[in-house]
């Protein structure tokens, strides 16, 4: 591979368990190859709200309680402190929901904005829409790179003109670290390259392994 930096895109609602994988798959990535990872919100509220009568009564409450104010916050700190604090907000937050299993909670959202420095108050625009209309504008730029019959995670690579090609996913658990994590991130680049490449699925048959 190359040794020349290449940088990824990466779109995520800390809501999400899957994406939180990727992400850390992704953090990975950038110890074993020279790759930058360029951290972006979307929002599963945003990309359900129209279809909120088709979703189970146990999601539709997690969309309308929950989903909102994580991303938010990570949007108002953006804003307010620059794109540079968005990866570190992220981990903070991801660890706290998903590996130590607190959850979206006032109290997890705190504790992460202290652990990276910074303001406290910045919780409370969980219950803002102060900055809604660039939490939007986020999420409509990774969306529409792939569609609409997608979810989070969204990642961008180069393709084989250098242009950015998006995909949802990749979709993994256990995190895969060093040269496993090494190959499927070639891999990405691989299919990125591919003129027409679309899509590779299977059932998911395992939870999230917050390993």
């Amino acid at each position: 591979m190359s040794e020349s930096r290449t940088t990824a895109d990466f779109w995520f609602d800390p809501l999400c368990p899957w994406a939180w994988m990727t992400s850390r798959w992704m953090v990975e990535v950038e110890k074993v190859r020279p790759v930058d990872v360029r951290w972006k919100v979307m929002s599963l509220a945003v990309l359900n709200e129209d279809k909120l009568d088709e979703v189970p009564a146990e999601y539709r409450e997690m969309l309308e309680t929950k989903a909102w104010g994580p991303v938010r916050v990570v949007v108002a700190a953006q804003q307010l402190h620059g794109d540079e604090v968005v990866g570190k907000l992220y981990t903070a937050l991801g660890t706290r929901f998903h590996n130590n299993g607190e959850g979206p909670t006032r109290e997890a959202i705190s504790a992460a904005l202290a652990e990276v420095g910074l303001p406290a108050e910045l919780a409370d625009y969980a219950e803002k829409d102060t900055y809604d209309t660039e939490l939007r504008a986020s999420h409509e730029e990774g969306i529409g790179k792939v569609g609409q019959d997608v979810g989070t995670p969204v990642i961008s690579v180069p393709g084989a003109d250098g242009d950015h090609v998006a995909f949802f996913g990749p979709v993994v658990t256990p995190t895969p670290r060093g040269e496993a994590a090494a190959r499927l991130w070639d891999g990405t680049l691989l299919v990125a390259s591919t003129p027409g490449f679309y899509e590779i699925k299977r059932t998911r048959t395992a939870a999230p392994s917050f390993e």
